[in-house]
């Protein structure tokens, strides 16, 4: 036996009549079996070929000579002519488009054509390159056909249509016969205007090939503003219609939502928790909710890239204490300090959103997105264990157990020596509550391991594709809502640790009436550095978001998103409330979880591909609708949710976050044996030596991150954003000169 693959160009419906014609003939005359649940590449071709000579009374002969035709030997079922699709992968190379396989044979007793497609209720494994087949195409015509109609040039036409994975799609999602036929029927016209409009193009301007990045649109002042707003004001109306409309789109809308409500609101508890601490009690949980609620509400209406979620992150913590700690060694009025930096930061923001700055972000690459999103993850963790820690030696190691432990060794030895005459001694002991640190510990983890099984759970072999992903989707509201009961009621005897909380008024103006010319000089210098913190953050999330693997049709807005975060952090600014930008790994999970995702499996890894994303507003506007009526629910019930779960949380979200980093990919390669090694393009691609030198690269970077981000020194960290953008001209200065430039086109394609 021998293989022998040749590539074939696709239809091309614009020039070829005859493709438009295969298709209409087929909606007339093709046979369809949908949702059938044959598993094996014998048993669709017996169904398929029954369906097609039905009534025919040759159907015996016929039959036993399309088999032989079609297997490539009696004993071995192996299909012997058949096209399948491949893709370019992220940072080159290809994959199969394993969901869908062609197969075609000419047979000499046949008179005419014949064309049957069948789709599989459950993906079924046919073969190396099929391990995840959905849709099984059968073309059969006779062996004396004249070019244009033989059973090659009839499968391509096919093929062509199966090829599009939008397509693929819309057909896996229809509903009945003639809906699949119509589907069929209206892309191949579609695609005949596509590929006519593209060689026109092609003819009109042959060397002319422009990225449409966002960033170069028109000329003169603030031309990437004025083209963010050409390129979204169109799709206004649209990014709440998508939202409703669509297959299994309110299934989504529902699901992201609760997502969002959660991922949002427990970090702004934990945040205010650590905010509450550092200003005492000058930002509390109450000005964060808030906060997270304006802001989402904010830029959900006038944002221009509506999958960011805003939100207030660790580094805004840290950046807030230095302001705390500055107005306690000056004496200077705190809320006063925090609005004049906001506003400066306000002002750079806008010059930055204005002079088209964002520009910059054009030699920002996938590594130093995915250092900076590996080090926030990382951070998510530091800050979990180091409540844990703080939980642990407060209850676990506290001094009231030391004593308790002295006092069981030798109580006489340790009681103090006074008056026989005195008979009763009280002994000061303080509590020691090490049952707390033992349910910490299970909440918090188990928090994580509820919510990373079931966001798993599409990658394992359980129930069927749908019930899967409907568990992966909620995924987060189950793991919080069952920890939380865990917590307050299976363990109601144990007193657990409550976020604190204070009533107030959080819509108060801050007065600037105590304003002095050192406090404006001052506050300039925060707010430069703050503002550079705000520029880096919010164009690696947007960058992150409009990632080319994310398919988003819709258009980039990073000047705009940025004039709105200015906007709206100068009137957080002005009452007291905690600034917002936008957040990892928060907007790349919002963008995953509005997804429609189709499952490729090779040699035994299992990846998912998105197929498109619902771009709408309606989730981040309903999830912080939800999260602003929670602010009635403080004390009772949100206090029932454990401190536990809270940081459970922030483990869950630095571990679904890893998912697709590659240079997480790369960091297991060090440790992992050659042979496991999975079938990446970068694999294939690279020397194992190239490989792992970029790595060692990447992870001496994110170890300066770390060691900027979670000095001691407060002060230290302020230079911490100038560092993200040292690496820039690292990575295409630097780098090069050790690593040749086609090993990091594929390890590092820029977007």
């Amino acid at each position: 036996m021998f293989a022998q693959h040749e590539r074939i160009p696709m239809k091309d419906f614009s020039n070829e009549v005859r493709a438009t014609l295969d298709v209409d003939n087929f909606v007339l005359q093709a046979s369809l079996l949908l949702d059938i649940t044959e598993n094996s590449v014998e048993s669709i071709v017996d169904l398929l070929v029954e369906k097609l000579l039905e009534g025919d009374e040759r159907e015996e002969v016929i039959t036993k000579e399309v088999k032989s035709a079609l297997f490539s030997h009696d004993s071995v079922h192996v299909l012997a002519k058949t096209i399948q699709g491949t893709s370019e992968s992220l940072g080159g190379g290809f994959d199969y488009d394993q969901s869908w396989i062609c197969a075609m044979c000419s047979v000499q007793s046949l008179q005419r054509r014949h064309v049957a497609i069948a789709r599989l209720k459950h993906a079924a494994n046919l073969g190396r390159t099929s391990q995840e087949t959905r849709f099984f195409c059968l073309v059969m015509a006779p062996m004396r056909e004249k070019g244009t109609k033989n059973a090659l040039e009839t499968a391509r036409t096919f093929a062509t249509i199966l090829a599009d994975i939008d397509c693929r799609q819309l057909l896996q999602n229809s509903k009945t016969e003639d809906e699949f036929k119509r589907i069929l029927n209206c892309y191949a016209k579609e695609l005949a205007i596509q590929q006519s409009h593209s060689s026109r193009h092609r003819l009109s301007r042959p060397s002319v090939v422009v990225p449409f990045d966002g960033f170069d649109v028109g000329s003169g002042f603030a031309r990437g503003l004025r083209g963010d707003l050409k390129r979204r004001i169109p799709h206004y109306l649209s990014d709440f219609r998508d939202g409703i409309v669509g297959h299994k789109t309110i299934h989504k809308l529902i699901s992201t939502t609760l997502f969002l409500y959660f991922a949002c609101l427990l970090p702004s508890i934990a945040f205010g928790v650590l905010n509450d601490k550092n200003t005492h009690g000058k930002i509390d949980v109450r000005k964060v909710i808030v906060s997270q609620t304006i802001g989402g509400l904010f830029f959900c209406l006038f944002g221009g890239q509506p999958l960011i979620v805003m939100l207030t992150t660790a580094p805004l913590a840290i950046y807030i204490k230095i302001i705390y700690s500055i107005c306690e060694d000056f004496k200077l009025d705190f809320l006063t300090m925090y609005a004049l930096v906001g506003l400066w930061n306000t002002l750079f923001l806008c010059l930055y959103s204005v002079f088209d700055v964002s520009r910059i972000m054009k030699w920002s690459t996938r590594s130093t997105e995915e250092i900076f999103a590996l080090f926030i993850s990382i951070a998510f963790c530091v800050d979990a264990f180091k409540d844990l820690a703080y939980n642990f030696k407060r209850n676990y190691i506290s001094e009231g157990c030391d004593q308790i432990q002295r006092m069981d060794l030798g109580l006489l030895d340790y009681l103090p020596q006074n008056d026989s005459s005195n008979v009763t001694q009280t002994v000061s002991i303080q509590p020691c509550l090490r049952e707390n640190s033992l349910v910490y510990l299970i909440l918090m983890f188990g928090t994580l391991w509820v919510g990373v099984t079931l966001h798993s759970f599409t990658k394992s072999p359980f129930l069927d594709a749908s019930k899967r992903e409907v568990l992966a989707d909620y995924a987060l509201p189950v793991s919080v809502i069952t920890m939380s009961f865990v917590g307050s009621y299976l363990f109601s005897d144990i007193q657990l640790e409550k976020f604190p909380y204070q009533d107030g008024s959080f819509f108060q103006l801050v007065s600037l009436e105590q304003v002095n010319v050192y406090m404006i000089v001052g506050s300039m210098g925060m707010g430069f550095c703050l503002s550079l913190l705000f520029f880096m953050d919010q164009n690696i999330t947007g960058a992150m978001v409009n990632s080319p693997g994310n398919k988003l049709k819709k258009g980039t807005a990073y000047h705009l998103d940025l004039m709105v975060v200015a906007g709206l952090n100068c009137v957080l600014s002005m009452f007291g409330l905690p600034w917002l930008h936008g957040a990892l790994p928060h907007s790349p999970l919002h963008v995953k979880a509005l997804a429609d995702k189709e499952e490729r499996v090779d040699q035994g890894h299992v990846h998912h591909i998105i197929v498109r994303v619902r771009e709408t507003r309606l989730t981040i506007l309903l999830s912080h609708i939800m999260i602003g009526l929670s602010v009635f629910m403080l004390p009772v019930p949100l206090q029932y949710i454990p401190n536990a779960v809270l940081y459970g949380l922030f483990l869950y979200m630095a571990c679904t976050a890893l998912d697709d980093n590659q240079l997480f990919e790369r960091t297991m390669l060090l440790i992992t044996e050659q042979a496991a090694y999975p079938p990446n393009h970068y694999v294939r691609r690279v020397p194992q030596r190239k490989m792992h030198i970029f790595t060692f690269t990447q992870l001496l970077q994110l170890a300066c991150l770390c060691g900027f981000g979670f000095a001691p020194w407060p002060y230290l960290k302020m230079v911490f954003p100038l560092l993200i953008m040292f690496f820039l001209p690292i990575r295409h200065r630097l780098v090069p000169k050790v690593i040749h430039t086609k090993y990091l086109d594929a390890l590092d394609r820029s977007h």
